[in-house]
Protein backbone atom coordinates (compact mmCIF):
# COMPACT_ATOMS: atom_id res chain seq x y z
CA UNK A 1 0.00 0.00 0.00
CA UNK A 2 1.27 3.27 -0.84
CA UNK A 3 1.76 5.91 1.60
CA UNK A 4 -0.12 8.90 2.05
CA UNK A 5 1.63 11.88 0.84
CA UNK A 6 0.76 15.39 1.04
CA UNK A 7 -0.44 17.60 -1.77
CA UNK A 8 1.27 20.32 0.15
CA UNK A 9 1.85 21.76 3.55
CA UNK A 10 -1.80 22.06 4.38
CA UNK A 11 -3.09 18.77 2.30
CA UNK A 12 -5.48 21.48 0.33
CA UNK A 13 -6.69 19.29 -2.76
CA UNK A 14 -5.42 20.55 -6.17
CA UNK A 15 -6.74 24.17 -7.81
CA UNK A 16 -9.33 21.38 -10.15
CA UNK A 17 -11.33 21.32 -6.92
CA UNK A 18 -12.25 24.61 -6.57
CA UNK A 19 -12.72 25.10 -10.15
CA UNK A 20 -15.84 22.90 -9.94
CA UNK A 21 -17.15 24.27 -7.21
CA UNK A 22 -15.88 22.71 -4.09
CA UNK A 23 -15.69 24.01 -0.50
CA UNK A 24 -12.83 22.77 1.41
CA UNK A 25 -11.45 23.55 5.49
CA UNK A 26 -8.97 21.76 7.14
CA UNK A 27 -6.37 22.64 10.06
CA UNK A 28 -2.17 22.39 10.50
CA UNK A 29 -2.00 22.48 14.13
CA UNK A 30 -2.97 25.56 15.70
CA UNK A 31 -4.46 26.98 12.60
CA UNK A 32 -7.99 26.65 11.08
CA UNK A 33 -9.03 27.59 7.30
CA UNK A 34 -11.44 27.36 4.95
CA UNK A 35 -11.49 27.96 1.31
CA UNK A 36 -14.52 28.80 -1.22
CA UNK A 37 -14.53 29.47 -4.55
CA UNK A 38 -16.88 31.87 -5.61
CA UNK A 39 -17.57 33.30 -8.83
CA UNK A 40 -13.81 33.04 -10.05
CA UNK A 41 -12.16 33.90 -6.51
CA UNK A 42 -11.00 31.49 -3.91
CA UNK A 43 -12.02 33.26 -0.55
CA UNK A 44 -9.87 32.47 2.55
CA UNK A 45 -10.33 32.90 6.26
CA UNK A 46 -8.13 31.72 9.25
CA UNK A 47 -9.20 31.31 12.30
CA UNK A 48 -6.74 30.00 15.42
CA UNK A 49 -9.87 28.91 18.05
CA UNK A 50 -10.58 25.16 17.77
CA UNK A 51 -14.27 25.36 16.46
CA UNK A 52 -15.99 24.98 12.80
CA UNK A 53 -15.90 27.82 10.59
CA UNK A 54 -19.45 28.70 11.00
CA UNK A 55 -19.09 29.10 15.10
CA UNK A 56 -15.82 31.13 14.77
CA UNK A 57 -17.51 33.46 12.41
CA UNK A 58 -20.50 33.94 14.17
CA UNK A 59 -18.17 34.60 17.58
CA UNK A 60 -16.09 37.19 15.70
CA UNK A 61 -13.07 34.32 16.15
CA UNK A 62 -11.53 34.60 12.15
CA UNK A 63 -8.41 36.15 12.12
CA UNK A 64 -8.07 36.94 8.16
CA UNK A 65 -9.13 36.73 5.35
CA UNK A 66 -7.57 36.84 1.49
CA UNK A 67 -9.09 36.46 -1.43
CA UNK A 68 -6.78 35.28 -4.71
CA UNK A 69 -8.28 33.97 -8.78
CA UNK A 70 -9.18 30.66 -8.72
CA UNK A 71 -5.95 29.90 -11.03
CA UNK A 72 -2.90 27.87 -10.52
CA UNK A 73 -0.87 31.22 -9.72
CA UNK A 74 -3.77 31.92 -7.30
CA UNK A 75 -3.55 28.88 -5.77
CA UNK A 76 0.12 28.91 -5.20
CA UNK A 77 -0.39 32.30 -3.58
CA UNK A 78 -2.94 31.28 -1.04
CA UNK A 79 -0.55 28.12 -0.31
CA UNK A 80 1.81 31.40 0.53
CA UNK A 81 -0.50 33.21 2.27
CA UNK A 82 -1.93 30.14 4.78
CA UNK A 83 1.98 29.78 5.15
CA UNK A 84 2.67 33.27 6.37
CA UNK A 85 -0.75 33.16 8.98
CA UNK A 86 0.74 30.10 10.18
CA UNK A 87 4.34 31.12 10.91
CA UNK A 88 2.78 33.99 13.12
CA UNK A 89 2.94 33.22 16.77
CA UNK A 90 0.01 31.93 18.19
CA UNK A 91 -1.37 34.65 20.19
CA UNK A 92 -0.60 36.98 17.02
CA UNK A 93 -4.59 37.03 15.67
CA UNK A 94 -4.70 40.16 13.50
Amino acid sequence: MEEHQPRNAFDIPKVFYFEVGNTHSGSRNHLRYRVEPVDGVLHIAVWREDFCYEIAETRGLIAGTAEFPVSEDGFQQMLDYLQTEYDKPINQNE
